[in-house]
């Protein structure tokens, strides 16, 4: 494990339940593996009446990219807010997440990106089986004013 939970906490724009991932396994420039296990917790923020709708994943995707575009920040940068823009090619081959007992695999490797946008293919997996793929673009606040 290169970071574990706290340290994701860190370099995410999110608040408590709402960080998904438990750790990073490995990252290059290019690319990231994710764990996660929150999708079984029933207080998961994106849970609803029926359960995790495997829609959920593209969070933990979306959450990984920011972790991948943080490790290539200054360490002194605070996490910048991003917006999911963009959905393609968009893959489900489950219905549910909260339903998976193993943990969810997040690979992220990046397409495109400058300062102001990235673009990433996402998998993510459980027990070797993948659960949904996509191409995600991500738009990144710029702290300048409209």
């Amino acid at each position: 494990m290169i970071l574990d939970a706290a340290a994701i906490r860190e370099r995410l724009p999110h608040a408590g339940a709402m960080s998904l991932l438990d750790e990073v396994v490995a990252h290059d420039a290019d690319r990231i593996h994710c764990r996660a296990r929150s999708h079984r917790d029933p207080d998961n923020p994106l849970r609803g009446e029926p359960g995790l709708h495997a829609l959920a994943a593209l969070e933990y995707g979306a959450q990984a990219m920011a972790v991948h575009g943080s490790l290539g920040a200054a360490d002194s940068a605070p996490p910048r807010a991003g917006y999911l823009a963009a959905v393609r090619d968009l893959q489900i081959h489950a219905r549910r997440l909260d339903t998976v007992e193993t943990a969810l695999d997040i690979h992220a490797q990046r397409v495109m990106a400058d300062a102001r946008s990235s673009i990433y293919d996402l998998a993510v997996e459980a027990g070797g089986e993948r659960l949904l793929a996509a191409r995600a673009t991500v738009i990144l606040e710029s702290g300048e004013t409209p």
